[in-house]
């Protein structure tokens, strides 16, 4: 599994996507900006407890998606504090470049819109409707 986090890290850095999942000799990639990769993933009904992760940016929003599929490794650039209270509290290993108080919506306006739907959230499928919600609102689903 330590080779997966590196491989996952190695896709990251390379560039050319947003987020590298990694078991074996499988690699799952999306260059989509967001949760939208992972919430496919997960409602793919796929088992992905085996893999390890490497992200650009993990919004508490993603943590609670990397929770609900299973991930026990990730690697990520950028962390905001609920995020690395979500994953710590599920017990999953997180390696990250920087420690942030939230993540900044793409147009640095103001927050993440998903972030601010699971603020003071604690339970993953709360979390997941909320998202959802969130994501019809925003038109992404």
């Amino acid at each position: 599994m330590a080779d997966d986090l590196a491989r996952a890290r190695e896709l990251l850095a390379a560039g050319g996507c947003t987020c590298a999942l990694v078991c074996g000799g499988k690699e799952i990639t999306s260059a989509v900006r967001g949760v939208k990769p992972l919430l496919e993933l997960y409602e793919s009904g796929k088992d992905y407890s085996a893999y390890s992760a490497a992200d650009k940016v993990i919004g508490n929003g993603a943590a609670f998606l990397y929770v609900l599929l299973g991930i026990k490794k990730i690697y990520c650039g950028v962390i905001s504090t609920d995020a690395k209270t979500t994953l710590d509290a599920n017990g999953i290993g997180i390696i990250y470049g920087e420690l942030v108080p939230a993540i900044i919506n793409h147009d640095k306006t103001g927050f993440c819109p998903v972030e601010t739907a699971v603020k003071g959230v604690t339970e993953p499928q709360t979390a997941l409707n909320a998202i959802k919600k969130q994501l019809r609102k925003m038109g992404v689903i």
